[in-house]
């Protein structure tokens, strides 16, 4: 058990040393917790016996100071030997720096300069410790840690908040719940107004990790003693009250050493608390934080030894994580972004080995936008959206000026089809958009093919990360160029002779009933029938020649000429009563002319008969 204080002591350099492990393993150790001048100094300085602490009035400690006492005896020369020198008294040592101390006066000065040197001259405070360890053969192994006095009231340039500073770093170290607490109250003062017993009361309710120590027996007023506190009748405290007898500033100046306070200290308890003597004094106080430390150090030890456990392993692993020592830089480097960049590849083929199973990633995520997202907004736009039958008649009418057309203008067809093609246009952008943040997106799947090396090289990573969106934002403007261009393709030439082009299938489909039902009448009609079949084939001829001689105005005839006739009689000087459904004929193939639905054979054939007998009746007129 007696070495179970120096392991918690070298665990203490460990985590000192790298400074990024404290929090996570709560150590078992002692914290001296008082008021200013509350002789807290002087307690740790007659446990160590010796003086080495800064002394002053107002605030001296402003750094936490983390003393570790060394049991060393005489005889142990391995211990003593200190390169190569063989130290025969007491030393110390700090982390800071490898001088071994013998004179404890340079200790002191040490501590102050240390001190200034982070907080500076203005009486300052800092939470970064000072790790102090003394070996001596008069010390038993303690671990504790002196923190800066509990002050209220600002002095010399010390800032307002200096209270809350000071408060923030006590509570910060006792709420440890393996720490054991020292309250420190000098026994002048009334108990229960003690402040650091009542900040150790919200930290430890049931008080099973709280000693309290009663300084400055002698100054007591006369008439007066400690009876009653030290026996715990005031304030019980678990641990218990120990009283102790501390150097007067007096004393001090006369460099009256520590043995004869010690001395004094024996002598004076048992003249004024002859029953109590054996349990009160600076000896007691040392060998009963020993025992204490030692049984929490016992108690802590299983839960402090899986969290050192879970912690090594962890450690090895980000250790193994960073594989072999980089020889050749430009070689690590090329290959980490070759992997980067197959990762990166593999994520859009599909062919990388993390597949992700919770949404759509890499290149399936772009097939899904293309096919499914892009394609979908397309089939939502409607062809005639925004556009009504008035719109293209006064379209027709505009590009016909003072003169009634015969055929629909080119001009207002071009017109109309444009404004509809260019519609597409702003979708398309919006899918060059969505597939350049998937693209970005990819970067941090590769991440996942790559973990090893971007855990190693962060950085590496951030520039990588960087560079590659650079690259991709530079090809979005390029991109958006080239699907503008697409459009402004599309809208520069109207291939009217394209096989999909529903026009000439409607021709022809006129055409062929026309033959059909001239074949039909000749075989069931007599000579009466003579002039409708005769009429029948002149205008077959007549939509013959107009082929042979204009191609491109074949499909504009009909609609052209159904235009004319559906028409009210009183537009474009028309005097040709309609039939019944005329007008409805006439919005059929307007709709079907400019995009609508395709007309089935026998809505054809019924155009084809209003067109006939609209035809008739001008030429009996």
């Amino acid at each position: 058990m007696d070495s179970l204080i120096p392991v918690i002591n070298k665990l203490q350099d460990v985590f000192s040393a790298i400074g990024t492990r404290e929090h996570e393993i709560q150590l078992p150790q002692i914290v001296v917790l008082g008021s200013q001048s509350a002789g807290k100094s002087s307690v740790l300085e007659a446990i160590v016996g010796r003086d080495f602490l800064p002394r002053g009035t107002g605030i001296v400690t402003r750094r936490p100071l983390l003393l570790q006492l060394i049991h060393v005896p005489l005889d142990d020369k391995e211990a003593r030997s200190t390169e190569g020198t063989f130290l025969s008294g007491d030393w110390a040592k700090f982390d800071h720096t490898k001088t071994v101390f013998t004179d404890f006066t340079l200790v002191r000065k040490e501590i102050e300069d240390e001190t200034e040197r982070l907080t500076g001259g203005n009486k300052g405070i800092s939470g970064v410790p000072i790790v102090l360890k003394i070996f001596s053969d008069k010390v038993v192994n303690l671990s504790l840690v002196d923190l800066p006095g509990i002050t209220k009231v600002p002095v010399g340039d010390q800032p307002a908040n200096i209270e809350e500073q000071i408060r923030e770093m006590l509570i910060g170290y006792i709420t440890n719940p393996n720490v054991i607490i020292l309250a420190v109250t000098p026994a002048n003062q009334d108990f229960a107004t003690s402040e650091p017993l009542k900040m150790a009361r919200d930290v430890d309710s049931d008080g099973r990790r709280t000693l309290a120590v009663l300084t400055k027996l002698d100054l007591m007023d006369q008439g007066t003693d400690a009876m009653e506190v030290l026996t715990g009748r005031v304030i019980p405290v678990k641990l218990g009250i120990i009283g102790v007898v501390n150097r007067s500033q007096a004393d001090i100046l006369k460099n009256k050493t520590i043995e004869e306070t010690l001395k004094d200290e024996q002598s004076f308890l048992q003249r004024k608390y002859p029953t109590l003597a054996s349990r009160n004094g600076t000896c007691y106080l040392a060998k009963t934080l020993n025992r204490l430390l030692m049984q929490h150090i016992r108690d802590c030890l299983p839960s402090l030894k899986h969290r050192v456990s879970m912690l090594q392993s962890q450690c090895q692993s980000l250790l193994a994580s960073y594989g072999e020592p980089v020889e050749d830089r430009n070689r690590t480097l090329l290959q980490i972004i070759t992997r980067f960049a197959t990762a990166y590849t593999s994520t859009i083929e599909g062919t990388s080995k993390y597949i992700e199973t919770g949404e759509l990633c890499g290149g399936a995520r772009i097939c899904y936008i293309f096919h499914d997202s892009f394609g979908r907004t397309l089939e939502q736009i409607d062809p005639l959206g925004k556009l009504t039958q008035m719109d293209i008649l006064t379209a027709i009418r505009n590009a016909t000026g003072p003169r009634p057309a015969l055929f629909v203008p080119e001009v207002s067809f071009e017109l109309l089809v444009k404004r509809q093609i260019r519609r597409l246009e702003e979708p398309s952008l919006r899918c060059v958009e969505l597939v350049h943040e998937e693209m970005q997106r990819i970067v941090q799947h590769c991440g996942l093919n790559t973990q090893q090396e971007m855990l190693r090289f962060p950085r590496l990573y951030d520039r990588i990360n960087e560079v590659v969106s650079s690259v991709l934002k530079s090809r979005l403007k390029p991109t958006y160029q080239l699907v503008e261009n697409l459009v402004a393709i599309e809208l520069a030439y109207i291939n009217t002779k394209h096989p999909e082009f529903t026009d000439a299938n409607l021709v022809n489909l006129l055409k062929d009933q026309i033959s059909n039902d001239q074949l039909n009448d000749r075989e069931s009609r007599n000579r009466q029938n003579n002039r409708t079949n005769s009429t029948s084939n002149g205008l077959e001829r007549s939509s013959s020649a107009h082929r042979v001689s204009c191609p491109f105005s074949l499909h504009l005839l009909i609609p052209s000429l159904l235009l004319k006739v559906a028409l009210p009689s009183g537009d474009m000087s028309m005097s040709v009563p309609l039939p019944q459904n005329g007008v409805e004929s006439g919005n059929k193939m307007l709709n079907y002319f400019f995009g609508g639905n395709k007309t089935s054979p026998d809505d054809a054939c019924e155009l084809k008969r209003d067109f006939i007998s609209i035809i008739m009746q001008r030429k009996e007129r």
